[in-house]
């Protein structure tokens, strides 16, 4: 990394240079805490000290340094605050896109996620926060841009402008009433025009405090010299304003008497309105993978060398320390149990809902949360070398992906702002040589009706739901994209060994010799396999209860044979083997053709007792296979391993067609052939050997605790490796596709029906306001339906046909 471009000497904003390296009571001052965060309200400014985001120990939290071609790349994710829509983001993505050293810059809309790939060796993090934050937007990293203070805070300014909005509204109308309901003549003249200067003042407020969201960022889009979705909003909002202003001072002029302070006041309320309800809706959508990602405490209790404990940032942590983490706190890193035991939550990694108990000695992982008491912890990984960490990358990338559906959205929202201000200038004027007093109304009302923002939110809210939901079960989605590809699926293509059956051996039967009991044997091979590693002597000792390996007697001389087994002697002096038919003199002994692994018990007298072996099923296997049947999609078995073990497990699970015997290189052609016959497939493997044709798939998932970086391959990874998570997720893929599609209906319906009521003079300024907010806040409460969709989850054990079709 480059230590000029990286890191300036800003170490007196963090931390004492003297120290250390321990935390100090300067530390309130790092990002992250109260102090700083407090510190930078409102847009940051040229002036404001952006030096702390080229700090190497915080750019720890939001940055990836890599090597590409002899020189260093970073990729850092950011959270954009002030963002609104697709149009503030494409905004950001503008202000970046050209600087330089800046290779990439793209920022999610729904999640207000900024992605940028920069060269450290050209420019600084600083710098690119600067030319940011002089469009009026704020980059800061996830963990404190989505700390409890500045949600407060950002709520807290909504909510006021929402009041003063609200409450102005209403006494607007209250003024405007009797204009409505009198008779011409009615009211005289003097109290007529007390009520219009009563309704202006009260209009102020709104136009110059409420309204600010609007203004300021058509302002930044216009500076940079494009339309973004709050111009046409700001545009009829000033101009409703300026008209009816001018009506009030002078109402024998151009404008005529007639004043639209009411329509001008609900509008902006209604705005506002459907803009914080969307906002509540937004955290939602992208909350869940918000709480997921950000579960890592800011600071912990450290233990001294005194044996006391002090309060530090969990980047001030090394290997060895050890920390006290109290009951409802994240485990800070990886580590070990030094206490008695621990109730631990591990459902981010498992997907298993049940807390588990964990022993002195044994590991903890970060982000798993202490159910219990308080317990120490000594450190063993931090940061990075986490599976956390490594399960955040993936999250991040999900969650900053813009699907295909929701990128052909933002293209065509750009243009569509373009035709909403020409025919909202084509409508005044066409209006103006007919009733010059209705021709304002309806150019606002065209320019405030139209709005893409449900457009442009349709896909990614509905996908980012179902990312998040997926992610509480255990299943993380590496890119939203693999929705589409996953709904449209009509056939399952399974690896045997660590998909559907356990990744290990396990004993079905035990044949013996006359006068030699099973217990017996067992005990005795128990004793003989527990000296080795071996998958067959594993799968032995482990089926030997503590009662029955205490029983044998103590054994003498215990040697493995590489590549035959086990032998030993007992304190009788005989001789006793563990092994093959060869290395126990049992090849006679064999009363099966079929050639499934067996292991053999000797001794001087000869053979004792034979083991049979399987590879154990996955307890949920045959009902996945059974419910994808259900829904429509056709399964195959695709397999490396010998013909009569892969029709066995083929059989068992209840899949349609068994192809075994096949190399990488033969799966690969096998997946192909299928994809030319018009099969549209997901591959589900174990994600270590199955890299290649997981990518040839149209879609993939990785079973198993691999580490997520070995499967990089696949677009879902089920971390407790329960087959059953194929059949959740592509109920929720065809879900997350059904909602999207009637999001992208409802917003070109809403348009093709609103446009044409507005042009006709049929929508008043107030009713097109409503029907902006009420359309994307539709979008967004229609995603959140996807989040119960998950909840509800799959039947592991019965399998309804209707609820799955």
């Amino acid at each position: 990394m480059n230590e000029a471009a990286t890191a300036p000497p800003v170490g007196s904003l963090l931390a004492d240079p003297h120290s250390d390296g321990q935390a100090t009571q300067d530390e309130p001052s790092m990002p992250g805490s109260r102090g700083w965060l407090e510190g930078h309200r409102g847009p940051l400014t040229v002036t404001d000290n952006f030096a702390v985001l080229d700090d190497p120990v915080e750019q720890q939290e939001f940055t990836r340094f890599s090597e590409v071609d002899g020189r260093t790349s970073a990729e850092s994710v950011l959270m954009v605050q002030g963002m609104y829509c697709a149009a503030c983001a494409d905004t950001v993505e503008c202000a970046l896109q050209d600087l330089p050293g800046v290779e990439r810059a793209q920022v999610h809309a729904a999640t207000r996620r900024l992605t940028l790939r920069w060269d450290p060796a050209q420019t600084t993090m600083s710098s690119l926060a600067r030319a940011v934050g002089q469009t009026g937007y704020r980059l800061l990293p996830m963990q404190q841009a989505l700390s409890i203070s500045e949600r407060l805070r950002e709520t807290r300014q909504a909510l006021w402008r929402l009041f003063v909005a609200g409450f102005c509204a209403m006494q607007v109308m209250m003024y405007a009433w009797p204009a409505y309901i009198a008779e011409p003549g009615e009211i005289p003249a003097d109290i007529d025009q007390l009520l219009r200067w009563a309704s202006w003042v009260l209009s102020l407020p709104v136009v110059f405090f409420a309204s600010g969201p609007f203004f300021s960022s058509a302002w930044r889009d216009l500076k940079l010299g494009r339309a973004g979705m709050d111009t046409p909003v700001s545009i009829g909002i000033l101009v409703t304003f300026l008209a009816s202003s001018a009506s009030t001072f002078d109402p024998s002029g151009v404008w005529g008497h007639e004043v639209w302070f009411d329509s001008l006041t609900m509008f902006v309320f209604f705005l506002l309105g459907g803009r914080y309800l969307e906002l509540k809706a937004r955290d939602r959508t992208a909350g869940a993978l918000d709480s997921l990602m950000n579960r890592l405490p800011d600071v912990c209790e450290r233990q001294m060398p005194a044996g006391g404990f002090e309060i530090v940032s969990i980047r001030r942590l090394i290997v060895g320390d050890v920390v006290r983490v109290q009951a409802g706190q994240a485990f800070p890193g990886d580590g070990n149990i030094l206490s008695e035991s621990a109730t631990v939550d591990e459902a981010l990694l498992t997907g298993e809902s049940h807390p588990v108990t964990r022993a002195q000695g044994q590991g903890v992982v970060a982000g798993s949360f202490n159910l219990g008491g308080p317990v120490l912890v000594r450190i063993a990984r931090l940061g990075r070398d986490t599976r956390f960490a490594q399960i955040v990358a993936l999250m991040e990338r999900a969650s900053t992906e813009k699907p295909r559906l929701a990128v052909l959205a933002d293209r065509v929202a750009a243009p569509f702002l373009v035709l909403v201000l020409l025919a909202a200038a084509l409508a005044g004027f066409y209006w103006w040589q007919i009733d010059h007093t209705k021709a304002l109304a309806v150019a606002v009302a065209v320019l405030i009706v139209t709005c893409p923002c449900a457009l442009s939110l349709a896909t990614p809210a509905a996908m980012l739901t179902s990312a998040g939901a997926l992610a509480r079960r255990g299943i993380l989605v590496r890119r939203l994209q693999a929705f589409e590809a996953l709904a449209g699926i009509n056939a399952v293509v399974f690896d045997k060994t660590g998909t559907l059956t356990h990744d290990r051996l396990v004993l079905v039967g035990v044949r013996t010799r006359e006068g030699v009991g099973r217990e017996q044997a067992l005990a005795l091979a128990g004793a003989l396999a527990a000296g080795s590693l071996h998958p067959v002597s594993r799968a032995i000792a482990q089926s030997v209860s503590v009662e029955q390996a205490g029983e044998v007697l103590s054994l003498t001389e215990l040697a493995e044979v590489a590549g035959q087994g086990m032998q030993a002697r007992r304190a009788d002096g005989a001789r006793v083997r563990l092994g093959s038919a060869a290395f126990c003199g049992a090849r006679n002994t064999e009363r099966s053709n079929d050639d499934a692994p067996r292991a053999f018990l000797a001794d001087d007298q000869g053979w004792m007792a034979t083991f049979e072996l399987q590879e154990g099923l996955r307890e949920d296997a045959r009902d996945a296979v059974a419910a994808l049947r259900a829904m429509g999609v056709r399964t195959w078995l695709l397999s490396g391993d010998r013909e009569s073990a892969a029709m066995q497990v083929g059989c068992a699970v209840g899949v349609d067609h068994v192809i075994a015997g096949a190399s990488p290189e033969q799966k690969l052609i096998e997946v192909a052939a299928l994809q030319t016959q018009g099969m549209r497939l997901a591959m589900v493997g174990d994600g270590l050997n199955d890299g290649p044709v997981l990518a040839r798939a149209n879609t993939s998932f990785a079973l198993g605790h691999a580490a997520p970086l070995a499967q990089a391959q696949s677009d879902y990874v089920i971390q407790g490796g329960e087959v059953m998570g194929v059949v959740l997720t592509l109920r929720q893929a065809r879900s997350t596709l059904r909602i999207v599609r009637q999001n992208l209906v409802w917003a070109a319906v809403y348009n093709l029906v609103s446009v044409p009521l507005a042009l006709v003079g049929w929508m008043p300024p107030w009713l097109a306001g409503l029907g902006m907010a009420g359309s994307s806040l539709l979008v967004i409460v229609n995603a959140l339906r996807l989040a119960s969709k998950v909840t509800a989850g799959v039947s592991t054990t019965t399998v309804s046909t209707a609820s799955l079709a």
